[in-house]
């Protein structure tokens, strides 16, 4: 009797969530501060981690950029001391006898750090630094990622490792140097920059979407992890989105009757929906909302089915054009270089 009366209680848990989700949709929950929280961004240096710095800054978090290339993550760090400094004006206060006193307003700051985050230890040493010389991390944005752009049978083992390292198993060193403090103040936030093409795939770009693949893996099962450890103040989200102009896999292309309305990310869109998500504590977004859909059809679908709609929708060679320019770039590099 106690596991019925325990399984009608799971059905109404299961119902209430549906209840819950729903209303979310209704009625936007309100964003979280991130004032004076430490932040760490991989792969600050360009693209979506450019932005996110922006983001963060602008809600006056502390940052803690990483990437490899240092003038490209100085060039973001003074994008944000710029933000910084466009916030920083005196606040109004009112003094002990009804006059107007300015207080200065909390000085965020923001570190720069060289790191290879496909190097275990380079990421252990670095965060070192960080909490040495930064203090304890509230936020981590696991965003790098790579891409080799080869077929499988053309791509040489060290880019496909490569690929593995930087955009897998680099969560599970970041997360290893930063997680333990989060436990045991119970109190932290970690967000999974994937892609579309982890939750499905398409050719020529296996080890992009392994990596993917591997890193959504992970991320869902510390997700449950936390949740049996009953670490609620730990947040964890997973961002998504489709094909994003970034130039990563410039070239790519459906079918020409459907680009228009399934056209590349706008960055900032990506972007701002991303930290809408992070801020209201939300598990998963996937931009555009279509995205959800197509997820839930290759779970339920035959795979001759999903086949057909890869060849409709001009998917399934997608990435041949992306590939063939990267190799035709490759091919002038050499001669170039021949010469």
């Amino acid at each position: 009797m106690m596991i019925i009366a325990e399984f009608f209680m799971v059905i109404l848990k299961v119902l209430w969530a549906f209840v819950t989700a729903g209303a979310k949709w209704v009625v936007r929950p309100k964003e979280k501060s991130v004032a004076g929280q430490v932040c760490v961004i991989t792969g600050a240096g360009s693209g979506l981690g450019r932005l996110f710095a922006k983001e963060f800054a602008r809600r006056r978090a502390v940052l803690v950029l990483w990437d490899i290339n240092s003038q490209s993550n100085e060039e973001t760090a003074e994008m944000v001391r710029e933000i910084y400094r466009e916030l920083d004006s005196p606040m109004p206060k009112d003094g002990p006898v009804g006059g107007v006193e300015e207080v200065p307003p909390f000085q965020p700051q923001v570190y720069t750090y060289v790191c290879d985050v496909g190097k275990r230890e380079s990421v252990y040493s670095t965060a070192e630094k960080v909490r040495r010389e930064v203090g304890e991390v509230d936020m981590l944005i696991n965003n790098a990622g790579v891409v080799s752009g080869h077929h499988l049978l053309e791509c040489p083992d060290e880019l496909i490792e490569r690929t593995m390292v930087v955009n897998c198993h680099a969560h599970f060193w970041t997360t290893k140097a930063f997680l333990p403090k989060m436990l045991e103040l119970n109190h932290g936030h970690i967000v999974t920059v994937a892609s579309s093409l982890g939750l499905f795939s398409t050719a020529g770009v296996e080890d992009y979407c392994a990596s993917k693949f591997g890193a959504i893996g992970f991320h869902e099962s510390l997700s449950h992890e936390l949740k049996a450890s009953e670490k609620d103040g730990i947040n964890m989200t997973l961002v998504c989105p489709y094909l994003v102009d970034t130039g990563m896999f410039k070239g790519c292309r459906i079918r020409k009757e459907i680009e228009p309305f399934l056209p590349p990310l706008k960055p900032e869109f990506c972007v701002t929906q991303s930290m809408r998500a992070i801020l209201t504590d939300q598990h998963m977004i996937c931009t555009p909302r279509i995205v959800y859909m197509v997820n839930f059809m290759k779970s339920i679908l035959p795979f001759e089915a999903i086949v057909c709609m890869y060849r409709f929708l001009g998917a399934d060679k997608c990435m041949y054009p992306f590939l063939a320019q990267r190799k035709e770039a490759m091919n002038n590099n050499e001669d170039k270089n021949g010469i």
